[in-house]
């Protein structure tokens, strides 16, 4: 039977021996359908003959890793979509469905990019991880600032002795302002007594 590739004549050729294992011609190993899963996310071209037939069964193993992947919970498939394909199979347009689907696929590959970033600008705020991190170490940094003030031996995070020493200038400050509130409440409480 004669070969084809899917595309281009540098496409890596499979092959799959009876006993199932895969066999990757231009590594000279065996891989497994994980290993091609991440061929055709990394964009190699690839097609798969079985060893025995030299029959082209990449179809069946492109299928394959879809099933196994769905399998694993990552559903692409919607059942509704599924079943509309199934029906197909027998219809007088199943000529025309795959290349429907495929040019489908090409324009959907093609904005790809497009579709990430309104993807990121519209629900990027929805997960803010950096904005939660952030937010986590303020309440820290407030937290440690807090403790510092009802405890006089805790760790100060602002350098210690000067931090210690603006502290206490500040205590003072506040001593005389504490002092200068009760002079002015004292004053007005005489005025609302009708004193002098």
């Amino acid at each position: 039977m004669a070969k084809k590739t899917s595309g281009d004549g540098d496409a890596v050729v499979i092959k799959k021996y009876a006993n199932r294992r895969l066999y990757n011609t231009a590594t000279s190993s065996y891989v497994t359908l994980d290993d091609l899963c991440d061929m055709v996310k990394e964009g190699v071209d690839f097609v798969v003959y079985d060893a025995r037939s030299e029959e082209d069964i990449t179809r069946s193993v492109l299928t394959q890793i879809i099933f196994e992947q769905e399998a694993k919970g990552n559903n692409l498939l919607p059942i509704s979509f599924l079943r509309q394909l199934i029906g197909y199979y027998d219809d007088r347009l199943n000529a025309v469905v795959p290349h429907y689907l495929e040019a489908t696929m090409e324009t959907f590959a093609r904005n790809q990019e497009q579709m990430r970033q309104q993807m990121e600008d519209t629900f990027g705020d929805l997960f803010p991880v950096r904005q939660m991190q952030e937010l986590g170490q303020q309440n820290m940094t407030m937290f440690r600032d807090a403790l510092a003030m009802f405890s006089p031996f805790a760790e100060r995070p602002n350098g210690g002795a000067e931090a210690a020493a603006k502290e206490a200038g500040d205590g003072e400050a506040m001593d005389t302002l504490k002092r200068q509130v009760a002079l002015i409440q004292a004053q007005l409480d005489a005025l609302s007594r009708g004193e002098k």
